[in-house]
């Protein structure tokens, strides 16, 4: 049967869906358990949730999303790790929804804002509660409740409600009756009886929640005469919620007196939640009421498999498919939007083909049905022109929704970029609408061969086993979408390899790190947090006889005052772009090189410390541009010169506690066990290591195909790693020994005897930092695995031991044998991928061994 219905399923899972109601997330520190999640129940109810059939099923839903054990505790912790914006890219990149409808009426704790959901979906709208409404103007405290009247008191609500229509901010107005006085609504309520209900709810304690049943009433019918005159639909809670509401007022039945009223037979109402348990009374009015709608959010995902699926055909049963919509109901935690979406396929799909197997319809018209379910019935019911990513209706979306035109007037492009195993940083460029409508969701084509290309040459190197045949997408992580500070009509956001929707290509490197992390925290329950120091060399261009060169900026020494105060107005828009971008510089100051600069950045989780490392480095050489200047991270442009190092300082975390630090029960030269074990991995592998964090051969490198070309000018890697230069030669480490390729440190802060991280000198800016991280992970797994320990730490210049520590390799031709035979890196890192790494290392070393004036070009890559 599913062959069958193939065309049907790939509709369900691709149509871009509007999601016609929903609410505000929270923050991260909400007082709003996540096990409301799962639950419309409260208080001692809500601790018997996990024994709901919704729950156990949706609880294996998320986890199948998150790649983590399915338990309520892993899946908090994998929350608490990667944070809102991973997460809800994660959970809204999977429910593929284009447009969001969000009632802002129900106060969470710590609830965001409208604009902050823009980050999820690109399209947000409006949906005004008026029981909100009514209670914000009688609890305001610039308002006098003893001189209230009803005349007066509707005033200002009626002025209220069409300002905001008017300011083009509703999409929709909703009631929620049925929380409060039922959904007997009386459409010819007296304005006495009415102004008796206020009257009372002023003597209540404040803030005043409107109860009064001839009040309610007569809001409702204020706000149906406001939907009427200015067209807009109605929501209206039905059937079940929590415990608030009396079910037994809550059937839609009861509305029969609204929908007879021919005051309101143009206004269109949406019976929200399916109704349920009242679905079958819910299909039968939309079914006889041409102005009613249904809309079953809730219902799915809340029900139980059999539940939701019966609830659907129930609605179906008598209701005009083009009257029955999709919503997820979301509120509080993306994975609510994540659940209504993945079910609400799930079940179309299901009560779909089960109709073409019952002969009501045929596969072109349930292919058909899915449209209007999950997205034309609502842009045709709230009035949205949805084309390319934009939105442009009668009441318009939200505060700032714009047509195409005007999308293309406030972001014209957005970069959509990758890293490749050279180190480099490459785009594909889509306009903006095209990317909002498509691009977000569906990913941008590229060929294999982006991954097996070199710093010299823009295809494949021998022995990558990539070429152009075959095409990946490139799919973007939302989570990490930005505005460029410097370009501001366009934005940059980081994209993940794939071989097919959901499935990462074993050649991405952002995969790649997060598959060691995964391990790291399956066998470890530990995570890695890293911090980069961005080296860099700023040069002026000098026109001479017709040549250009590129100069030092200036010729000043180390932290030089000077050298700060004639780059400072470069740095503080660096800065500023940086902080607009969230990431946090920790400090800056020359270098000792002749025009060379650092930027040291805050430690983050180093998933994210590696794609905040390429928007840092994107960011520097933009806005050096600017000022007609350029920014290099090259290894060693001069070889008279110091090296630039992207020195990364890398610490150990189980929650919210430094696990890499020791305590004094725990305690190696200030490191715990798991710090020493997993620096005692990091020392083992590091001539592996080296292959992927200083990728670049020496200028003297031995040719891989036999035989030397002498020196050149490439940008050497090694060349920067030397003995007395503050880079770590030789294979060592030590505490606060900046001559040593690994130093353990001990910050301010920090008691003494302690050392609260690690710090590797041999990174440098050639490097992906994505597999460079990766590599170090994978080191540090197998020191966790075998318990490995380190050798006693050297205490002054390594220099002074030459004769009794092993050299680090000295070039990249050493490194590559190393990471050759290193089959923990293999494993843990993914075979192709290692072996595509090593042949461009190859392709490199033979390259640059021939082409002495490499650096030319060179200078404008890294």
């Amino acid at each position: 049967m599913e062959a069958k219905y193939a065309a049907l399923r790939r509709a369900v899972e691709e149509v871009a869906a509007v999601d016609a109601h929903a609410h505000n997330l929270v923050a991260p520190g909400s007082a709003f358990p996540f096990l409301r999640c799962f639950s419309e129940a409260d208080g001692d109810a809500l601790a018997l949730a996990p024994h709901t059939l919704s729950f156990k099923r949706s609880l294996r839903d998320i986890a199948e999303l998150y790649n983590c054990e399915a338990s309520l505790e892993k899946v908090e912790e994998f929350r608490r790790v990667q944070g809102l914006n991973s997460i809800s890219s994660k959970c809204f990149q999977a429910a593929n929804i284009s447009v969001i409808l969000i009632d802002d009426g129900i106060a969470f704790d710590k609830m965001l804002d409208l604009e902050s959901h823009k980050a999820f979906a690109p399209i947000i709208g409006r949906v005004l509660r008026i029981e909100w409404l009514a209670e914000t103007i009688i609890n305001d405290v610039s308002f006098s409740g003893s001189s209230w009247t009803l005349d007066s008191f509707t005033e200002i609500y009626n002025i209220l409600n069409l300002s905001l229509t008017f300011a083009n901010q509703i999409i929709a107005l909703k009631s929620i009756a049925a929380y409060r006085s039922g959904l007997d609504i009386d459409p010819n309520v007296s304005k006495m009886d009415a102004e008796d209900g206020l009257r009372k709810e002023l003597t209540g304690q404040r803030p005043i929640r409107i109860t009064n049943k001839n009040l309610i009433d007569y809001l409702f019918t204020c706000s149906l005469e406001i939907a009427v005159s200015e067209e807009l639909p109605m929501q209206i809670h039905t059937g079940f919620g929590d415990k608030d509401l009396d079910l037994r007022k809550c059937s839609p039945l009861h509305l029969r007196a609204i929908l007879e009223d021919e005051r309101f037979a143009k206004c269109q109402i949406v019976l929200l939640h399916a109704s349920y348990p009242f679905s079958k009374e819910a299909s039968y009015i939309a079914s006889v009421y041409s102005q009613v709608y249904l809309d079953f959010g809730l219902a799915i995902p809340k029900l139980s498999v059999q539940g939701m699926t019966s609830s659907l055909k129930e609605l179906l049963e008598l209701a005009p498919i083009k009257k029955v919509m999709f919503s997820t109901d979301g509120y509080a935690f993306p994975e609510t939007y994540y659940l209504g979406a993945k079910r609400a396929r799930d079940v179309v799909y299901r009560v779909l083909s089960s109709a073409c197997e019952d002969g009501d319809l045929s596969i072109h018209e349930a292919i058909e049905a899915v449209e209007d379910i999950f997205r034309r019935n609502a842009l045709h019911l709230y009035k949205l022109n949805v084309a390319n990513g934009s939105t442009d209706h009668k009441t318009t979306i939200a505060s700032d929704s714009m047509s195409l035109s005007s999308v293309e007037q406030d972001v014209i492009f957005v970069r959509v970029v990758w890293n490749d195993a050279s180190g480099q940083h490459r785009c594909r460029v889509v306009p903006a609408g095209r990317f909002y409508e498509i691009t977000k969701n569906k990913g941008v084509g590229l060929t294999f061969a982006s991954m097996g290309m070199t710093s010299f040459c823009d295809g494949p190197a021998d022995g990558t086993n990539l070429t152009g045949v075959g095409e990946i997408r490139l799919v973007p992580d939302m989570s990490t979408l930005l505005r460029l500070p410097w370009s501001r009509r366009e934005e940059i956001v980081m994209a993940d390899m794939q071989i097919r929707p959901g499935e990462a290509w074993e050649y991405c490197p952002r995969n790649a790190l997060r598959k060691v992390t995964k391990v790291l925290l399956d066998e470890f329950n530990v995570t890695m947090k890293a911090g980069f120091e961005n080296e860099f060399y700023l040069r002026r261009k000098l026109v001479s006889d017709g040549h250009e060169q590129w100069v030092p900026f200036d010729n000043t020494n180390y932290c030089s005052t000077s050298a700060f105060d004639g780059a400072s107005a470069i740095l503080q828009e660096v800065y500023s772009s940086l902080k607009a971008s969230d990431i946090v510089v920790e400090q800056l100051h020359a270098e000792a090189g002749k025009g060379q600069f650092e930027i040291a950045l805050k430690y983050v989780l180093c998933t994210l410390a590696a794609d905040k490392l390429i928007y840092a480095r994107e960011t520097i050489k933009s806005v050096a541009r600017k000022h007609g200047l350029l920014a290099t991270f090259l290894p060693k442009p001069d070889l008279n010169d110091i090296g630039s190092g992207s020195h990364v300082h890398l610490s150990l975390w189980e929650s919210d506690q430094n696990v890499f630090m020791g305590s004094s029960k725990d305690n190696f030269y200030g490191m715990s066990k798991t710090g020493e074990r997993f620096l005692a991995g990091v020392y083992h592998h590091l001539p592996s290591i080296l292959a992927f964090t200083a990728p670049h051969p020496n200028r003297t490198e031995p040719s891989s195909v036999g035989g030397s070309c002498g020196c050149t000018t490439s940008p050497p890697s090694y060349d920067r790693i030397q003995p007395n230069t503050w880079s770590g030669a030789y294979l060592c480490w030590g505490k606060e020994n900046r001559e040593a390729p690994l130093r353990t440190a001990c910050p301010p802060g920090v008691p003494i005897d302690l050392v609260s991280n690690f710090e590797i000198k041999s990174f440098d800016a050639c490097a992906n930092p994505h597999l460079g991280l990766a590599a170090i992970v994978a080191a540090g797994i197998d020191g966790l695995r075998r318990g490995l320990k380190l050798p006693e730490p050297v205490e002054s210049n390594p220099a002074d031991y030459a004769s009794r520590l092993k050299r680090l390799p000295q070039n990249l031709q050493e490194s590559v044998e190393s990471l050759s035979a290193d089959k923990v890196l293999h494993e843990l890192i993914g075979e192709k991928l290692v072996t595509a790494a090593i042949a461009i290392r190859k392709a490199e070393i033979d390259h640059y061994a021939k082409n002495p004036g490499a650096i030319n070009d060179l200078i404008h890559r890294y």
